[in-house]
């Protein structure tokens, strides 16, 4: 099966803060929602799926370059967002908006990544954040407009997932600092 893994930048404090708030803010109206615990919102670079130890081992000195040679930034979040952007929705999430050294970070994570053995992602690259997930089907809700500020993403991270009954558990497996 392999270990279960992706790389992700992690947010800090105060952004988890506005997300868990604003979590609080949407629970009431939209029913049915499995949400996810606010530390473990996080932004997805790349999702690598079932995973080898020796790929793992492979990818890490690739992410280490990758961050060192990328500034922290921050990213502005820039609302509320449905996957899939027709039909009944299945994902809420929040956009973020952030400058090119973040975009490349993300272009060298996918090169680091195929490098080691993982397939190409065949989607363009969407910054979100995932707030939750919906259990069943359902009608596209109203969202609210609100401004959330900014992240500050200063960490690449190399993560395990494991699914359990009550939420995925996320497990750093390397942490590399942006910048060095």
């Amino acid at each position: 099966m392999g270990i279960r893994a992706f790389v992700a930048l992690d947010l800090d404090q105060a952004a988890r803060e506005r997300l868990e708030g604003a979590i609080e803010v949407l629970k009431p109206q939209l029913a049915g929602m499995k949400w996810v615990r606010p530390n473990a919102i996080h932004l997805t670079l790349r999702f690598l799926g079932p995973s080898t130890p020796d790929a793992l081992e492979c990818l890490k000195p690739r992410l280490a370059s990758a961050a060192f040679a990328c500034s922290a930034a921050d990213a502005r979040l820039t609302g509320f967002g449905l996957f899939p952007e027709r039909g009944a929705p299945r994902v809420l999430w929040v956009g973020l908006e952030f400058a090119a050294p973040l975009l490349k970070l993300q272009a060298d994570t996918e090169a680091a990544s195929v490098g080691c053995g993982f397939a190409p992602e065949p989607r363009r690259f969407a910054p979100h954040l995932t707030l939750g997930r919906w259990r069943e089907h359902g009608p596209r809700p109203a969202l609210p407009d609100v401004g959330m500020g900014v992240a500050h993403l200063d960490r690449l991270v190399l993560y395990r997932s494991e699914l359990r009954r009550g939420g995925a558990i996320y497990t750093p497996l390397a942490t590399f600092p942006l910048g060095g």
